[in-house]
């Protein structure tokens, strides 16, 4: 089987629906400060202010752009909590979980190809 006969195994399953909604999913996670916010979440970052000092260099403004970015995508919950005052926390959905778990391999390309690319220069 050649490299090419390989790549395509399992891919011609994948249909052009699929495909556009994957690519929704890339946007969505590859925007700025998207990936580092839902790690700060699952790291136990739960308060607006929690999620800020968890992400380096995030803005007040853009945080609540893309909370509810993710919220609205299903991939965050907002949790309001009625106490005095109320106590407002974020929680990864299940789906959310799923995502981060499906980066991880990505995370790991990232890593490895880094690495070979400064070990030539």
């Amino acid at each position: 089987m050649t490299i090419n006969q390989e790549l395509r195994t399992g891919w011609e399953q994948i249909d052009d629906d699929e495909c556009r909604r994957a690519a929704g999913t890339v946007e969505l996670i590859g925007r700025r400060w998207s990936s580092a916010i839902m790690l700060g979440i699952a790291r136990g970052a739960a308060r607006f202010s929690e999620i800020l000092g968890s992400v380096s260099g995030l803005s007040d403004r853009m945080l609540a752009l893309r909370l509810r970015e993710l919220e609205h995508a299903g991939l965050i919950d907002r949790v309001v909590e009625p106490t005095t005052p109320v106590t407002v926390r974020y929680v990864l959905t299940a789906q959310g979980r799923d995502l981060l778990t499906a980066l991880q391999p990505l995370v790991r390309y990232g890593q490895v190809w880094e690495r070979a690319e400064s070990e030539h220069d």
